[in-house]
């Protein structure tokens, strides 16, 4: 259950708040794909990419989940799939993992910090200021743990199967 944002509202409302979040992450992703040159027949990819990132972030989020590990795991999310979109579409990781994380990006939070710095209200800039930069750390935390992983499972399948290689061989 959400609890959170969704406690109050009714089960319709809740499904139409996250099919709108499920559309505008969409949106928001494969529109970044175009300003970053994307391939256009990866856009849509570029598009699911951000929009399971996003679900990852906000279903976390909106359950009373840190923001900050919250963007661990949609990041996370986001290199998982981005990986798998681009071994199954023989593209470059980055072409779907750079316009998969610009949901995830603290601009909102960094824009306000600018402006109480630019009001002169340096205590209340410092909070903002700081929340972004520990969600901008956690995406690229989430980005590099994500490689890792893969990098691991895949040296471990080569080794099977130059293992299991060497057996037929025999």
């Amino acid at each position: 259950m959400l609890y959170n944002r969704l406690y109050h509202i009714s089960r319709g409302e809740a499904m139409e708040y996250l099919l709108s979040q499920v559309i505008f992450s969409f949106i928001a992703s494969a529109g970044f794909g175009v300003i970053f040159n994307a391939p256009r027949n990866s856009l849509i990819h570029c598009g699911f990419v951000g929009m399971v990132g996003w679900i990852s972030y906000i279903l976390l989020a909106d359950s009373g989940v840190d923001p900050v590990i919250a963007s661990f795991v949609g990041a996370f999310a986001v290199a998982l799939v981005g990986h798998i979109m681009a071994k199954r579409f023989r593209m470059p990781m980055i072409i779907f993992s750079v316009a998969g994380i610009i949901p995830l990006v603290p601009g909102g939070l960094a824009y306000n910090a600018m402006r109480q710095v630019a009001e002169n209200d340096y205590l209340g800039a410092i909070p903002l200021a700081a929340k972004a930069f520990m969600i901008s750390g956690a995406i690229a935390m989430g980005l590099v743990f994500a490689e890792v992983l893969v990098q691991i499972v895949m040296k471990a399948f080569r080794k099977q199967s130059v293992a299991a290689g060497n057996e037929v061989g025999k």
